[in-house]
């Protein structure tokens, strides 16, 4: 059974070799609604995450929405064991696959190479690696498309080989930061089957999007995000139409 908790969790940035009182410290205080703060000497801290409290268990999918520099990438990290919270409680149960940063694709590998390469960072052997590069490759669609260099795709491409990638292996908790707003309307239409079928197979989405559309899409609950905090969390119309009210 997949499940996630978090209880009061809190994440800082120290930022080392900075003056707490010069004109950058300033400047980054102000951009990030002052909580920005020195911990010690020539250390800046920035508080990323204040007090985030979740519990989501099989079949929740999240919609993490808010401004740029809320901190719904930050909790995604944190909700992939990327960081480490400074404070407070964080449970995770359930195999769990990410979707980030496309640009940590090997940009010079082909997509079938860079297919290869992260089946086997997961351990699989050859023969369920065979069957999951024929999946991936029909699932992304990307045709002739995969024996080229990754650095000749579009936008809308890597998204298609990332998602491949990601929902293949059939993970219990998948995290998902922005990356299909690349997709076009048939491949997004075509993803958002897939995350049902994950879904109905009683697993986890976490999804962060500036796209209302696509959280309501795809997702039946919705967090409101701003400076670090959740403001807002709940069913996903009910919290949609408080936020654009």
């Amino acid at each position: 059974m997949a499940h996630i908790h978090l209880e009061d969790v809190w994440l800082n940035y120290p930022i080392y070799n900075s003056h707490a009182q010069s004109l950058r410290s300033r400047i980054v205080s102000a951009a990030t609604g002052g909580i920005a703060r020195r911990a010690r000497a020539r250390i800046l801290e920035i508080q990323a995450l204040r007090g985030i409290s979740l519990d989501l268990k099989d079949g929740d999918r999240l919609g993490l929405v808010g401004p740029n520099g809320s901190g719904k990438s930050t909790l995604l990290k944190v909700l992939a064991g990327l960081y480490p919270p400074s404070e407070g409680v964080f449970r995770r149960a359930g195999r769990t696959e990410t979707l980030f940063e496309l640009s940590l694709l090997d940009m010079d590998a082909t997509g079938y190479e860079n297919i290869r390469l992260l089946i086997a960072l997961r351990g699989f052997g050859p023969e369920k690696s065979k069957s999951l590069i024929a999946d991936i490759a029909e699932f992304s669609e990307l045709d002739n498309f995969l024996d080229l260099p990754v650095r000749t795709y579009s936008a809308g491409m890597l998204a298609r080989l990332g998602f491949s990638v990601a929902t293949a292996i059939e993970p219990e908790i998948l995290l998902v930061d922005e990356v299909l707003g690349a997709g076009d309307q048939y491949f997004l239409k075509k993803a958002g089957r897939r995350i049902e079928e994950i879904s109905e197979r009683s697993r986890i989405l976490v999804l962060a999007s500036h796209s209302l559309d696509m959280v309501r899409q795809f997702c039946n609950r919705c967090a409101v995000m701003r400076r670090g905090r959740i403001l807002d969390e709940g069913p996903v119309q009910s919290v949609l139409s408080r936020y654009t009210a």
